[in-house]
């Protein structure tokens, strides 16, 4: 299959065209810019890390269809939108990394986001991808987000059981500063981060409204969540401590069989109950560590969900969503190993 890639300089579109290089079943990849043909030159990309030194082609829709099977967008909020038209309406297999077609309201898109949204019909056509519970009923698939992904994979069980409060749900995450993007800024400058925690977004963080609706799949009932989200100074990685209150008495040992039998049969997806998952244990993976407690004196369930942001979190389940789509073996070009230190 040849590949249509727009976004490769950012740290997931870099991840990406990696994890692409050394999938079994892509032949060729092309690499976009984000503008139209009529804006945009053609660009020399030397990224010396990556030993890329390639060609970038100013975007076209046309040319992309003509020569590519499927379009990967790893570009910034509010630019997939205005680039996707052609393809939905084509019906042309797009990978959507960004978060433009993920929540179906315009509305809540435009309030979380400050953008202008994607329109109501195009959006209908979307398939959020979250990949351990969702297979691919269009040919767009809205990536998830890496807060949500972690989020989703480590409260989905609670609420399917119905074992919990659904009020009591409360999630401290925490992210990589890559996870903030390849863009400086003042909260993003060593001096600033390192030896330092900041919280961001308390309560207004674009992936709220995306993990509510996405986890209401599982119970409708729920109604909202607490949710924050804090920058820690190391370069890749989000941990997702979850609580919440049970509804009756419960063990550490009926939590984990929650977990075990949701997760029997997904390969990325690791539950424990007698140790609590760190970032060094998936950093470099597309896995998903999940440790499970339960605390009798307070009626609370505790879970921990680690994924690293950049893989598990986008491009990882962006090549685990295209097997999926195109029927390739889930794990085809995953990694599952650690980096190791």
């Amino acid at each position: 299959m040849y590949i249509a890639l727009v976004g490769v300089s950012g740290y997931s579109g870099q991840a990406l065209y990696q994890l692409l290089l050394n999938h079994p079943g892509v032949e060729g990849i092309d690499l976009y810019g984000h503008l139209r043909r009529d804006t945009e030159a053609e660009q020399t990309l030397d990224i010396a890390a990556l030993n890329i030194h390639t060609k970038i082609t100013a975007f076209d829709p046309a040319t992309i269809m003509a020569k590519d099977d499927v379009i990967f967008f790893a570009t910034p909020a509010g630019v997939t939108s205005q680039l996707a038209k052609p393809f939905i309406a084509a019906d042309f297999p797009v990978i959507d990394l960004s978060g433009d077609y993920r929540l179906k309201d315009p509305a809540s898109y435009t309030k979380w986001y400050h953008k202008p949204a994607a329109p109501a019909a195009d959006l209908a056509k979307a398939t959020y991808g979250l990949a351990e519970f969702e297979n691919p009923t269009s040919h767009y698939i809205a990536n998830p987000g890496c807060y949500a992904t972690a989020t989703i994979l480590g409260t989905a069980p609670l609420l399917q059981s119905g074992v919990i409060d659904l009020d009591s749900i409360i999630v401290d995450a925490k992210s990589g500063l890559s996870g903030a993007g390849k863009k400086a800024t003042d909260s993003s400058h060593f001096v600033h981060i390192n030896e330092n925690l900041q919280m961001y977004k308390l309560n207004e963080h674009q992936h709220i409204p995306e993990i509510v609706q996405e986890l209401q799949k599982f119970n409708s009932d729920l109604k909202a969540i607490q949710f924050s989200t804090t920058l820690i100074p190391v370069d890749r990685g989000i941990m997702a401590t979850i609580y919440a209150k049970a509804t009756a008495d419960l063990t550490t040992d009926q939590v984990q069989a929650l977990y075990e039998t949701q997760y029997q049969d997904k390969p990325f997806i690791h539950v424990s109950a007698t140790e609590m998952p760190d970032l060094k244990r998936v950093v470099g993976t597309n896995n998903c560590d999940i440790g499970v407690s339960y605390n009798p004196a307070t009626k609370t369930v505790v879970i921990v969900s680690v994924i690293d942001n950049l893989l598990k979190g986008a491009a990882g389940q962006a090549v685990q969503n295209f097997n999926k789509l195109f029927d390739y073996p889930e794990t085809t070009a995953l990694p599952t190993t650690t980096l190791g230190f």
